[in-house]
């Protein structure tokens, strides 16, 4: 390949990495279920009670992150709210929220109830939980 043959083979590499990128099939990201949801406030809800019993974000966010060890070796479909990337920042999220913006256990566990319940589709269009 001559010089100029290889300077247009490298400046088309860009335009063929978007190009197999685009092809890839679309992530598809956890579909949330109410039960989850449920859990899922509980959790909010204990990690601001333990908030109001002393502990610290990095203590509880250190728990978290173990937590989160542990689950990965775990296959998706057999974990309890974390199945991918997105489930994850979901909820640390809402556990940085508990410790930085702090409210009540309750008001916390209603903020993850409906922001996960939105998510999740299971949020009528009236505004009332189905469950």
């Amino acid at each position: 390949m001559n010089h100029t043959g290889l300077l247009c083979f490298f400046r088309s590499v860009p335009v063929l990495l978007a190009l197999s990128i685009l092809s890839l099939p679309p992530a598809i990201a956890h579909e949330l279920s109410k039960q989850e949801c449920m859990e899922g406030t509980d959790y909010i809800r204990n990690a601001a009670l333990s908030r109001e019993q002393g502990m610290t974000e990095s203590a509880f966010m250190d728990v978290f992150d173990n937590d989160l060890v542990m689950l990965r070796s775990i296959p998706p479909s057999l974990r309890w709210f974390v199945q991918d990337e997105e489930d994850t920042e979901f909820l640390r999220s809402a556990l940085n929220e508990v410790f930085r913006l702090p409210a009540t256990p309750d008001q916390h566990a209603r903020n993850f109830a409906e922001a996960c319940l939105l998510r999740s589709g299971e949020w009528n269009v009236n505004g009332r939980m189905r469950i």
